[in-house]
């Protein structure tokens, strides 16, 4: 398949393309500077500016392009960044499908925190999305971007990715630092449940469902499992052997994480029904699995 990819120099886009080509696909990688090879096309989401040849032949496009997260949570600045290089790229890569004659398949990043804090509750694609968390509210926008390609016949998949558990990239690779210091902590009670992914198993479903051309809608990018807070940091520490009883209150979380707070603090207890549906096979399917694998 020739797959486009926007996003593709960071980490989970790296990671996809090399698979993508490994398996025999040919990616074109969505770049801001002048392209260095025949696999490069550059585009300017500031501007609207792509070549809409490059979508017009591409049977599948997948937008991972946004700003890090992992920055400073108090900042205007940050939060104006992180909610504009989302949408404004899936709003223009959704239109460019659309003008095509033959709309390729758009995979559209989006986050787990689409969903809001359901407490307790199972949560599965079917659930609604609740509150005006920050990262709520940019996953609404972001997935309501991709419209002009759903209106256009598109098969169009939404990728409402849990945070993706390797050693080599946040947040484990902070965790990790933090646990083996000896600071590992549960944040709050430790109740609220924290889904999860590792990158071996965000990969093979993403490359799943590019392959799968007749499934469309939002789906769950997390473990079978989802763990709880305190689960997750008793799983980290035995998995560093190192120990784990500190707790940050939830009031100093609040101040501390600022705009992300309700993301630390909240709770989704998230299944991946709609991949299992799909038959996607998890390869990691709880808390210990996905560690295993992420710091193997």
């Amino acid at each position: 398949m020739r797959v486009v990819v926007a996003g593709a120099s960071g980490f989970l886009g790296t990671h996809l393309s090399e698979h993508l080509r490994v398996h025999g696909h040919e990616v074109t990688a969505l770049v801001r500077s002048e392209p260095a090879s025949a696999h490069e096309s550059r585009w300017d989401p500031a501007t609207g500016r792509i070549d809409e040849a490059v979508i017009a032949r591409a049977d599948a496009v997948v937008n991972l392009a946004g700003a890090t997260i992992a920055r400073n949570p108090h900042s205007k600045a940050w939060a104006t960044e992180v909610m504009d290089s989302r949408v404004s790229t899936t709003r223009l890569l959704a239109t460019a499908i659309a003008a095509t004659d033959r709309p390729a398949a758009f995979l559209a990043g989006n986050g787990i925190a689409w969903y809001g804090d359901h407490g307790r509750a199972p949560v599965t694609e079917d659930s609604e999305s609740r509150g005006d968390a920050f990262l709520t509210r940019v996953a609404r926008e972001w997935s309501a971007a991709a419209d002009p390609a759903r209106e256009a016949g598109a098969r169009v998949c939404v990728l409402r990715t849990a945070p993706v558990m390797d050693r080599t990239s946040p947040p484990l690779k902070q965790l990790r630092l933090l646990f083996r210091a000896g600071g590992g902590a549960r944040l709050g009670s430790g109740e609220q449940h924290m889904p999860m992914i590792s990158l071996r198993d965000w990969v093979g479903a993403v490359s799943y469902l590019i392959e799968s051309r007749d499934v469309a809608g939002a789906f769950n990018l997390c473990c079978p499992r989802t763990p709880t807070n305190a689960e997750f940091t008793r799983a980290l520490a035995d998995a560093l052997h190192r120990k784990a009883f500190l707790a940050v209150p939830a009031a100093v979380m609040k101040v501390a994480a600022g705009e992300l707070a309700p993301e630390v603090l909240g709770s989704v207890n998230a299944r991946p029904a709609a991949l299992e549906r799909a038959g996607y096979d998890f390869e990691d399917e709880d808390v210990r699995e996905v560690l295993a694998a992420a710091l193997s």
